[in-house]
């Protein structure tokens, strides 16, 4: 089987029509195909682009035509949370519309999409088939997560999940239960939380004080994502998913043994999540990510794999600029 892996939509329909049409896809009978070839998408259709239902509609469909698979990401795993009412706290939701923690933060992550779908019937169609996709897919020759390949969290959730890998509402109640205490969730037990969160966010971990920094959407946060599948990334400078001037400030010290993951020696694995930015590069020979920011003007970016055991750059293939 012939693979093209493709990276995080975010509401460009049309930047994805037109990588689609670039590989030689088709849309008929109601769905983009390949005579040969299957899409495999990463999660993260929705939020911040132009054309939410669109890009979901494109995916979906293909999907139903078996001319795609896809997996969850962050954004449907929010949305669904956001659409949930928190049977804990009557009249709120799994992801709090607005409150002293958050602000508005949420809502104004998830407005592109509720602009299209609010008070529609399609907002429930959506979350629905949200709740359909799984958490991460092993096919012929690949694996495919959104976030982080993390085979032990992923040992523990599989008993509790649906069939397919996928979320249950009751699961996603506990999946959107943070630990009361930094202590917990930085243990190396496994939690339902901590499992999700990694799986769709990647790894994270706390700074040493008093080192800081300012996100992509402008928030200051002191708990930085790793670069989980680099086994030598052993110390907060190395590991840091940080520009180099931030990366450089950190300190030296060892980060902790259980959140150096890296890759377990089997077959390729794909992610997105990680708003990378330039020419598409492979992380390593065996992990490549796809998500090179096409909602922040970046590039909507696929690998089309042909049954590689190690990845080769040549292979990506990507529209914008």
């Amino acid at each position: 089987m012939n693979y093209d892996i493709i990276g995080d939509i975010h509401g460009h329909a049309d930047a994805l029509k037109a990588l689609l049409a670039e590989m030689g896809y088709r849309s008929h009978g109601g769905a983009w195909r390949h005579s040969n070839r299957t899409a495999v998408f990463v999660g993260d259709f929705i939020d911040r682009g132009p054309r939410q239902v669109e890009a979901v509609d494109v995916v979906r469909r293909m999907v139903d035509a078996r001319s795609a698979e896809a997996i969850l990401g962050n954004h449907e795993f929010n949305a669904i949370a956001w659409y949930l009412p928190d049977p804990n706290q009557p009249g709120e939701y799994l992801r709090p519309h607005h409150s002293a923690k958050y602000g508005s933060k949420n809502f104004k992550q998830h407005k592109a999409f509720l602009d299209e779908v609010i008070g529609t019937p399609m907002h429930k169609e959506i979350i629905e088939w949200f709740l359909t996709l799984p958490l991460w897919l092993e096919l012929d020759g690949i694996r495919a997560v959104h976030a982080c390949w993390h085979k032990p969290f992923m040992e523990y959730l599989a008993p509790k999940l649906a069939d397919g890998n996928r979320l249950t509402r009751e699961l996603m109640g506990e999946a959107c239960r943070e630990p009361a205490n930094e202590q917990e969730k930085d243990s190396p037990e496994p939690s339902i939380f901590k499992a999700v969160e990694a799986l769709t966010k990647g790894i994270e971990i706390p700074l040493p004080d008093p080192h800081r920094f300012v996100d992509k959407d402008g928030h200051s946060r002191r708990r930085v994502r790793t670069r989980w599948w680099d086994r030598d990334a052993n110390s907060y400078w190395k590991s840091a998913m940080l520009d180099d001037v931030a990366r450089e400030a950190l300190p030296e010290d060892q980060i902790p043994d259980h959140v150096r993951i890296g890759h377990d020696g089997g077959a390729p694995v794909f992610i997105g999540h990680y708003w990378l930015t330039g020419t598409p590069r492979l992380l390593t020979d065996t992990v490549a990510c796809l998500d090179y920011s096409i909602a922040k003007g970046g590039q909507l970016v696929a690998y089309r794999w042909e049954g590689e055991p190690l990845l080769d750059s040549s292979k990506f293939l990507w529209v914008g600029k």
